[in-house]
Parts: C-alpha cells; structure tokens; sequence
C-alpha cells in the first residue's frame, strides 16, 4: 500500500482501533509484524517505511530529516490514533504528539533516542554514549560505510553478529547509514524544540515508555527524564529486553501496549 506522500505503508490486523507504528534506523515498516500479530482483533496497525527506507522514497537531503520524516508521517494520522514508535521512529511519534495532541488516542514511546533529554540529569551517561559512538561516525566520515554500520549496529542492534546477517542485510544498512548522522541535530541537540519548558507537560495524552533490561544505559536515563515531565504517563521495563524490543520482545511490547489501551 502507497500512501498519497509517497510513503511506502504496511497494514496488519483486523481492529477497530487505528495504530500508527513507526520504525528505527536501518530497518523498515515490516519490524511491527510481531507486535501486530499479537494485537490482531485489537488494532489495525499502519507502519510506513520512513524516508529514506525500505521501499519509500530516499530522503533527499535538502530538509532536515527529522522535519522531513515527521512531515511525511502527519498525514498518517487519523482522528483517533494510537501513535507508537520505536527508536528514532519514537522521537518521530513524540514530535507528532506534540504537534496533533487531539489526534492522538494514546502515545508508545519504545526505547526513544532522544538524547538531549538525558542532557540535565545524566551528563555522564550521555558523554558515555557519545564515546561509544565515535568509532562509527568516524568511520561514515571517512567514507567507509560498512564498517559505520557494523559499529551502530553493535550498539543498537539486537545482538546478531555483523557476520550473520545476509548480505543483502549489510548492504541495506550499510547504504542509510547516512540517515544515522543526518539525525544528530534532532536527537542529541533537540532542534525540533521537544523539550523546550512546558511542552511536554502540556501532553495530557495518555503515554507509555518502554525499555529493556538489557538497553543502553542512556535509554533509561531518557526516559527517566520523560516520565519526570509527561504528566500521563506509564513505564514499562522489559526484563532481558534490549534496544530492538519490537523484534525481539513481540509479546512484552504488545501486552505493555494492550495495558495502556485498557486505560482509553
């Protein structure tokens, strides 16, 4: 299914509910088949291939990609949405909440990346965070796109060797690695202005963050710094969970959600 933007969309279930589901980095909309599987009767999930992926348009580079991406995703949503995203995908679906507060039914945020959340309250872990991802924006920078992609996907991936995943596999994350550094203004400087005083205090949408044991340390500390400021708000931890939980973690990610629509 097109989207009338030019977005690449998938569609799984059969509910009367509305769900919009939007990807991480390198992947595509395909990652919430699990989740939609196991919400089937409940919800009608729509998850696009975010620009730049999978079978929609490459993000051409001449507006910011998160603008970009949370432009081509808006009209997506419908009057009543039950808006997710995972990873980048979450800071896409936190910046639409923001946005479109009365479209959205309620709001999953799984594993988000934005790091300057995390800026007052866990220097620290956020400087951590920034060394660990030196390597692999050096390596983009000195053009060898490969090995950017075997590096990010050490750290955000879900534990699968570099070596055991296709090459086609490779080669897709290899090609967006780019995406990964066109992200940074958004996610580690907040351009899109999410956290600016008052803004996520004004969301009464009812929220829900979710976690893994298992995840970087940052995403705790992000989502401690949301949920200290969202004012509907429930957590979830997802125990041997790490960063790809959509994948990895179906059943917890989708009883985490069912709980959270069983309150709207």
């Amino acid at each position: 299914m097109t989207s009338p933007n030019s977005l690449h969309c998938r569609q799984f279930g059969q509910g009367e509910r509305r769900c919009l589901a939007l990807h991480c980095t390198l992947a595509h909309g395909g990652t919430w088949r699990r989740v939609a599987q196991r919400l089937s009767g409940v919800v009608t999930l729509t998850a696009p291939d975010l620009p730049g992926h999978g079978k929609s348009a490459n993000w051409d580079g001449t507006r910011d990609v998160h603008d970009a991406t949370t432009a081509a995703c808006a009209p997506l949503l419908g009057p009543s949405t039950d808006l997710v995203g995972h990873s980048f995908g979450a800071t896409v679906a936190l910046r639409l909440a923001l946005d479109h507060p009365g479209r959205i039914r309620s709001l999953t945020l799984v594993e988000p990346v934005l790091f300057s959340a995390a800026r007052a309250s866990a220097r620290a872990v956020l400087a951590e965070t920034q060394k660990q991802a030196a390597p692999h924006i050096e390596a983009f920078r000195c053009g060898d796109t490969e090995t950017a992609a075997r590096l990010f996907n050490r750290i955000w991936g879900d534990g699968t060797s570099w070596k055991d995943f296709p090459r086609p596999a490779r080669t897709y994350m290899a090609d967006r690695i780019h995406l990964v550094d066109a992200q940074n203004a958004a996610v580690f400087e907040d351009l899109p202005g999410m956290l600016d005083p008052g803004r996520l205090e004004a969301l009464s949408v009812p929220s829900l963050l979710i976690e893994g044991t298992c995840s970087p340390a940052v995403i705790g500390a992000i989502n401690d710094a949301l949920e200290h400021r969202l004012p509907n708000v429930l957590r979830v931890i997802i125990e041997g969970a790490g960063h790809m939980a959509p994948m990895t973690h179906p059943n917890a990610v989708a009883a985490a959600m069912m709980s959270l629509f069983e309150e709207t």
